[in-house]
């Protein structure tokens, strides 16, 4: 039977252990499966991202016979970027695996393998890590600006594109007379605002989506102009008997109860707020990957994902289990993006 050297306490003991159990915190993947972001592997290290305002206007009337006004061209502005680089790492060493028994098992000395394996592509092992990181990069492509872990900013698309972020507006949800209509008016402000200002990428069949945070769905979802005109519907039984993380439409606009991380501080949406952005809007979001860094990744198209194990070839004694991953994620209307505090 193996035993369990590396500690001398009674619960890492072979024989006192009983059951095996891994408590893991909850990993948002929401915003990478609703297809917001075109996918766009490049080449390169950069990518180039050209805009032209085309602007509508009137035309003067004139006298026949009179010299034509002349149309003037769109002004055309070349900006490029470059994707960033998120990367960790993961040292096994020999002596870790000596006398290490596989997990949930009491007789099975851990393989290098599955140590690897459960490292590299474990629920909390490099692999998810990045994933999470991309998930907060692609909410911050939804907001307009792309955070670091650390807070800082990555890319702050509204100062890319020179335009002024929209302004915070109040659903004012706790006003217990609020009049008439309230709700659906603050809907329609998004809805026109978004459409007026997505230079082309809003179609007939884009639709406004919302994430909210939790206090913010709460008061929605139990406002007396919204319960009232679910009260007769198929929907109305959601409302009576709860709708957690769920989704409902109103006022032209999905609305969803953003599930983020557990401590609603590293991937969230805040509890009192709201954040919009079209769904089925081909080119308002990029999801860029680069290629990796070894010589064979060299001109060819990027991957979300690079792992890389590299050994200890000399002495044998540790094995460096590595992950990578090249995006840049990018908001192309950056002025379109409306946001929402609950009061």
């Amino acid at each position: 039977m193996a035993t369990l050297d590396i500690f001398n306490n009674n619960a890492f003991r072979l024989q006192t252990m009983l059951a095996a159990i891994e408590s893991l915190d909850f990993r948002p993947q929401r915003l990478g499966g609703m297809g917001i972001f075109t996918p766009n592997p490049v080449r390169t290290e950069s990518v180039s991202i050209e805009s032209r305002d085309g602007v509508l206007a009137l035309i003067q009337t004139s006298q026949r016979g009179a010299p034509l006004e002349q149309r003037e061209n769109e002004k055309r502005k070349l900006r490029n970027f470059n994707t960033v680089r998120i990367a960790k790492g993961d040292r096994i060493t020999a002596s870790e695996l000596a006398n290490i028994r596989a997990f949930g098992t009491e007789s099975e000395l851990m393989q290098v393998q599955a140590e690897i394996a459960r490292r590299l592509a474990g629920p909390v092992g490099l692999q998810s890590q990045i994933e999470l990181t991309l998930e907060n990069m692609r909410l911050g492509a939804l907001r307009g600006v792309v955070k670091d872990a650390d807070g800082s900013t990555i890319i702050d698309w509204f100062e890319e594109f020179g335009v002024t972020q929209a302004a915070e507006i109040d659903f004012n949800l706790d006003n217990a007379s609020p009049g008439p209509g309230a709700v659906k008016k603050k809907c329609n402000q998004v809805v026109r605002a978004m459409t007026t200002k997505s230079k082309g990428v809003f179609t007939t069949a884009t639709r406004v989506h919302a994430l909210c945070g939790d206090a913010f769905w709460d008061d929605l979802t139990s406002h007396d102009e919204v319960v009232k005109t679910y009260l007769n519907t198929q929907e109305a039984a959601s409302l009576r008997d709860g709708n957690v993380y769920e989704t409902f439409n109103y006022g032209g606009i999905t609305w969803e109860n953003f599930r983020g991380t557990d401590d609603d501080e590293t991937v969230s949406v805040g509890a009192d707020k709201a954040i919009f952005f079209p769904v089925n809007a081909p080119g308002a979001f990029l999801e860029v990957f680069s290629p990796g860094e070894q010589f064979d990744h060299l001109g060819q198209l990027g991957q979300s994902m690079y792992p890389l194990i590299v050994t200890d070839k000399d002495r044998q004694m540790y094995a460096d289990i590595e992950a990578y991953s090249y995006p840049l994620h990018v908001c192309t209307r950056p002025a379109m993006l409306q946001r929402a505090k609950r009061t």
